[in-house]
């Protein structure tokens, strides 16, 4: 019998993220702050085989039907390929999220691999722009991966795009005119006090209301059903294509999230915000059963919390931020 993992809110956890590096190949919105970041030495990193056991037991014990590879950067893992071959074995939709820079050359090989959705965050379609957010002049292969994923046959391919008012957000409609143009989704993001910066305030979310005004300025737009998914969703009533938005800040979805989370050094989250994290990785190297590892997902997630609380005097910011825990 398949058990569930079911926290003391109700809320049933049938999808696991993971990061597989704490790594990247540029800067980006959450990732590296201007002094660099201290990364993680490779031995400390779960290896393809740890990796692969956890992945095994959550889906075979617990029923997860969704597991999302992330870092860091998840393409400049080596060898990611083999890694996608061992979970593609798994009866889950598998997805990976990426700023899309290598995909010019590993769309091909990723989609073989067995790799079922793609999502490329990109937070600016300006070069100056772009170069300024990232320290790189890569937007043009960041364009080019996006093509190449489509191209590989990834459906739909979604872009994430962080909003920051007096950062991007008169860039709105230009990604909307993209996404159209492209048959690609784009999802707007609020930003969220995660960045490595620490340059996180209030004033500067561009809130969901905020983002449907500016979309709906020029395009009519109809909701879609919402089920788990961290996007609120609309079409486009014209019918080219659709439009999300992930409001973790103004409207929160604690109430029906239903994902957990792995580290690239095997720290289980029960929360992107959560303060507290359970070492997978001490049991893996120190000889502990199937049934070990499985308490210890159980007693986690049970402790999850009714929710975040951003923006609210109790709130406390992680130490660590999105590179590190894993989108």
């Amino acid at each position: 019998m398949t058990l569930k993992l079911i926290d003391t809110h109700n809320r049933v956890h049938k999808d696991l993220r993971i990061s597989i590096t704490d790594r990247c190949n540029f800067r980006c919105t959450y990732c590296m702050p201007e002094e660099g970041l201290e990364w993680t030495p490779r031995e400390e990193l779960l290896t393809f085989e740890e990796i692969e056991r956890l992945a095994v037991l959550l889906v075979n014990r617990f029923g997860i039907e969704s597991i999302r590879l992330t870092g860091g950067e998840p393409t400049v893992r080596a060898n990611l390929v083999d890694l996608i071959n061992r979970l593609a074995q798994l009866p889950v939709d598998l997805s990976m999220t990426t700023n899309g820079v290598t995909l010019p050359l590993m769309a091909g090989k990723l989609k073989t691999a067995g790799l079922d959705r793609i999502n490329i965050s990109l937070d600016s379609l300006q070069r100056d722009r772009f170069n300024n957010l990232t320290r790189r002049d890569n937007l043009k292969q960041v364009i080019e991966g996006i093509d190449a994923a489509k191209t590989a046959g990834f459906d739909p391919v979604k872009i994430n795009m962080v909003v920051m008012k007096g950062i991007n957000d008169d860039e709105i409609l230009d990604f909307v005119d993209y996404g159209r143009t492209k048959k690609v989704t784009v999802r707007f993001i609020e930003f969220m006090p995660l960045d490595a910066d620490e340059e996180w305030s209030n004033d500067r979310v561009m809130s969901l209301a905020d983002i449907l005004e500016v979309i709906s300025s020029r395009h009519e737009l109809i909701p879609l059903q919402r089920g788990n998914a961290p996007a609120a969703r609309w079409k486009y009533a014209d019918g080219l294509g659709e439009v999300g938005v992930i409001a973790t800040v103004s409207e929160a979805f604690c109430e029906s999230c239903d994902r957990v989370r792995l580290t690239a050094d095997g720290k289980f989250r029960n929360c992107l915000f959560a303060l507290k994290d359970y070492d997978m990785r001490y049991l893996l190297r120190n000889g502990a059963t199937d049934d070990d590892i499985a308490d210890l997902f159980l007693s986690g997630v049970q402790e999850k919390w009714a929710g975040h609380q951003i923006g609210k005097s109790v709130f406390i910011r992680p130490s660590k931020s999105m590179s590190q825990i894993g989108g």
